[in-house]
């Protein structure tokens, strides 16, 4: 059914940031609804996606007083003047924070059906960008075997979340995670099935994770970047994978970066095999992977971990609330009814 609102809001980046970005650094703007032109269709977006490396988009990418470009959503068709979407139909896309959006056929547009057991939200979690990110991580660039030991730091995060449970189905001997809080390693090990964890900031990063892997690690999925990196290369044994998929240590402080990890040169003498990867360059493997995410899914054997929050009006609150480390697993905003 159409939509009765007659207005499109957008949130707008309205200043540079300087370290950690405040409310002050984002407006709501209101403009008419469009109508869509020959080609297009109109979306009603229901979930929006916010995520960390959004920061560095502040930096630069975003331009200012302009509505956001990047940002997943996952909306419905409320008019169409094109046979690739029709009225009703569920649709993901990238195209920022807004209540709506004007959307063409095309790369990184699709419709989606969600089967019975899978919840919509999980286009944008298990099944999204970060859901994809952890697959490819763990069985593209890690190849993990049974047997093995790997660690994951952010582990009560969207990608660290999914990537555990990921390497526990592939029967990973054990699956040691960092976290920010208590509760997170409560969650990560009781929900997530983690087999140990660890508050990071209860000591240096390097001592936590050689306590809780005595033996040493043979991969690591690794997405905090300085001291994060650094204990991940101190007990990965010889000849092991580390997967480098971001330095979220660094996002706020983009001038001032955490020092390079100390040990790099065991990199070399362990033969250990460090690779960076982004999730743009793997889309090609989102129909394998959700071939093989949606029946742990519907098993229940993966949880679509996600902290969602209610309402347009709370993006920015979410997005600074990720930035805080205040989400368990995939932080998304509700805007209007699935």
């Amino acid at each position: 059914m159409p939509t009765q609102q007659q207005t499109v809001r957008h949130v707008h980046q309205v200043a540079r940031p300087e370290g950690f970005p405040t409310a002050e650094h984002f407006a709501y703007v209101e403009r008419p609804l469009p109508e869509p032109g020959p080609g297009a269709a109109l979306v009603e977006n229901i979930y929006l996606s916010v995520d960390p490396y959004m920061r560095e988009l502040m930096d630069e990418e975003w331009e200012l007083h302009q509505p956001l470009p990047f940002g997943r959503a996952i909306g419905r068709v409320v008019a169409s003047r094109t046979p690739g979407f029709a009225v009703g139909d569920l649709v993901t896309h990238g195209e920022g924070w807004s209540t709506h959006a004007l959307l063409e056929p095309g790369p990184g547009r699709r419709v989606i059906n969600p089967p019975e057991g899978v919840p919509l939200s999980a286009y944008l979690s298990v099944l999204g960008g970060t859901g994809l990110t952890a697959y490819v991580g763990v069985r593209t660039i890690l190849d993990l075997q049974p047997g093995e030991t790997v660690y994951i730091s952010s582990a009560a995060g969207a990608v660290g979340g999914t990537a555990g449970q990921i390497a526990r189905l592939l029967g990973a001997a054990r699956v040691i995670g960092s976290t920010g809080s208590p509760a997170k390693v409560e969650h990560t090990i009781r929900r997530l099935g983690f087999h140990a964890a660890f508050d990071y900031h209860d000591g240096p990063v390097a001592e936590l994770l050689a306590k809780a892997a005595p033996e040493g690690i043979d991969a690591a999925l690794e997405g905090v970047g300085g001291d994060h990196l650094e204990a991940a290369i101190g007990v990965t044994r010889e000849f092991g994978r580390i997967a480098w998929v971001g330095a979220i240590s660094q996002y706020n402080n983009p001038a001032d970066p955490p020092p390079a990890p100390r040990n790099l040169y065991a990199v070399s003498d362990r033969s250990i095999h460090l690779r960076g990867y982004q999730v743009r360059h793997h889309m090609h493997l989102r129909p394998e992977a959700e071939e093989w995410l949606i029946p742990h899914i519907q098993a229940g054997r993966i949880s679509t971990d996600e902290t969602v929050v209610e309402g347009f009006d709370q993006v920015v609150d979410a997005f600074l609330g990720v930035l805080r480390g205040e989400n368990i697993g995939k932080m998304l905003v509700r805007i209007a009814p699935g």
